[in-house]
């Protein structure tokens, strides 16, 4: 290891939780959670220029892989999994890797994030390129299942970022572009999906709308590619298309269902 302490083990700044009362259980933990905003602030041009390389390569027909094991896998997996319906884009574009495979998703896979060689051999299933980007989330910075898919990807010109809450980790460096947010000790100590798994969640969405958005999946400020996968998203692409075209519902609704898309339905009423 390249260094002694981690900071997300370090000791809470709380102590004796099971004698507060609820409502001083809540108020400590949103106390603390305040500070996540302020730490990821911090890391915003860290963020920035690999969302810039990302991006060049995504243009050229790259993907944008996330690895990572238990609540940091679970969260890469969710924000892929989140931008096919919300910016329309292809299932393949961003793909979310978790150490012991989809079932890890529910239920801790044992042992599953200690292997080396795992993470790289995921990867190579979707037969990665030197055209793709990997982001290798883990709080600790440990996880030799990132770890290792990281260095492999290095070695083979790969692009490579990693979300991690320890600065000084084995994975911040070995990540050509690591992301660190100091969230400091957890509220319970060591139990990272609290701070560091909310930092987390708030990069992931930096880095994937970012992205969406630099390939010209939204336009103004509207999901115009989005699927249209139940009544509520229907119902909001049709107020998109009324608010673009002047149409009443009715007749945006029926524009936007025989087109599919929200920039579908705008182009061809623009071509009547």
């Amino acid at each position: 290891m390249t260094y002694s302490k981690k900071i997300t083990e370090t000791s809470s700044d709380y102590d004796n939780l099971e004698d507060m009362s609820v409502k001083e259980l809540l108020e400590n933990i949103n106390r603390e959670d305040h500070k996540v905003a302020a730490a990821v602030e911090k890391c915003i041009s860290q963020i920035e220029d690999f969302v810039e390389k990302a991006l060049d390569r995504m243009e050229m027909g790259g993907r944008l892989f996330y690895l990572g094991a238990g609540t940091s896998g679970r969260l890469g997996v969710v924000d892929a999994s989140e931008c096919p319906p919300t910016f329309g884009v292809d299932h393949g574009v961003v793909i979310g890797l978790i150490a012991g495979g989809d079932s890890a998703m529910r239920k801790a896979v044992e042992f599953a994030e200690d292997d080396t060689e795992q993470g790289w051999k995921d990867l190579k299933d979707h037969n990665i390129t030197d055209l793709d980007s990997v982001v290798g989330i883990a709080a600790s910075g440990s996880t030799p299942y990132v770890i290792g898919a990281i260095q492999h990807c290095n070695i083979n010109g790969i692009l490579t970022a990693c979300i991690t809450c320890n600065p000084e980790s084995d994975l911040a460096a070995a990540a050509t572009h690591p992301i660190t947010p100091i969230v400091g000790p957890e509220f319970v100590t060591g139990s990272t999906r609290m701070k560091s798994g909310t930092a987390q969640k708030l990069i992931l969405n930096m880095i994937s709308t970012s992205i969406m958005i630099g390939l010209g999946k939204v336009k103004g400020n509207k999901m115009v590619d989005m699927q249209l996968s139940n009544n509520k998203l229907v119902d909001r692409g049709t107020k998109m298309v009324m608010n673009e075209t002047g149409l009443e519902y009715d007749e945006a609704k029926s524009l936007l269902l025989e087109h599919g898309s929200v920039r579908k339905a705008a182009d061809a009423h623009k071509q009547r």
